[in-house]
């Protein structure tokens, strides 16, 4: 991959992985953030969902899939998907405490700050919402604001296939809010990197005075923090490379990644 041919440590890619195409949006920001670097984006759609496998399924894909991008050159490695940060992070970073590692998690905070006592929705995969990395995110904010999981099974696979707008899929997330009075919620907090794709159509289905968070930029900014502190910031000057994978390995899914990237 990129980085196998580069001599120079600095110029080498920041690999950007994900269940699927939904760690664009975390790539978007990145991009926005070090518009210099080079990526290297991987997506695991043909294993795709993420979300509803066990905690050990996830694991070893994850695991399998960064063992990879540091051996072909990657100088840093951002898992810009919350249900592999909770299932895999902690092991990766202990396997490879020179190479930052960067994870990404539901933007729960924001939410919270953005009034007092807010009631917040958190929409996530099933596993993610499971894991033990989201109880204790949770309950440190417990005390500031009334938070409620809304696991969203089936909702990424739209996603997926392209379906960013339909009214099948505003029926899907009517549907997933039907529980909730509306009109006492505060803020809603995309807990899955590929919702940010369907915020207008969450938005529409809630109104606008709800207000919606999502972890990509804070991913971004910590990701840029570690690569300086690392001193592995590129020095370059012109606009830098993207490469997308799949393991899905068709046409249809890189052009799907372009179009969400907004190439």
């Amino acid at each position: 991959m990129l980085g196998k041919y580069i001599d120079n440590k600095n110029e080498a890619p920041i690999a950007v992985f994900d269940s699927g195409v939904g760690g664009i949006s975390v790539l978007r920001a990145l991009i926005a953030e070090m518009p210099n670097e080079n990526y290297w984006y991987y997506g695991d759609s043909a294993n795709a969902p993420y979300g509803t496998k066990t905690l050990e399924e996830v694991r070893k894909l994850t695991i399998s899939h960064v063992d990879h991008f540091i051996e072909s050159g990657a100088k840093a490695v951002v898992v810009a998907c919350n249900t592999a940060t909770s299932a895999a992070v902690r092991i990766l970073r202990q396997k490879y405490p020179d190479v930052p590692i960067i994870g990404i998690e539901p933007a729960l905070k924001p939410a919270v700050l953005s009034k007092k006592h807010p009631n917040v929705i958190v929409m996530a995969t099933p596993m993610t919402l499971r894991q033990e990395k989201f109880h204790n995110l949770m309950e440190r904010y417990m005390g500031m604001a009334h938070i409620i999981p809304l696991p969203c099974p089936g909702l990424m696979e739209y996603i997926e296939n392209g379906n960013t707008q339909s009214e099948e899929l505003l029926q899907f997330i009517a549907k997933l809010f039907e529980p909730f009075e509306l009109q006492k919620l505060d803020a809603v907090v995309l807990g899955c990197t590929h919702y940010p794709f369907i915020s207008r159509e969450i938005q529409k289905v809630l109104g606008d005075k709800v207000m919606l968070f999502e972890g990509g930029p804070g991913t971004a900014r910590e990701t840029k923090r570690r690569i300086c502190e690392a001193g592995l910031l590129n020095p370059g000057e012109k606009p830098g490379k993207i490469v997308f994978e799949n393991s899905e390995k068709t046409d249809s899914k890189e052009m799907l990644c372009k179009k969400l990237l907004n190439l």
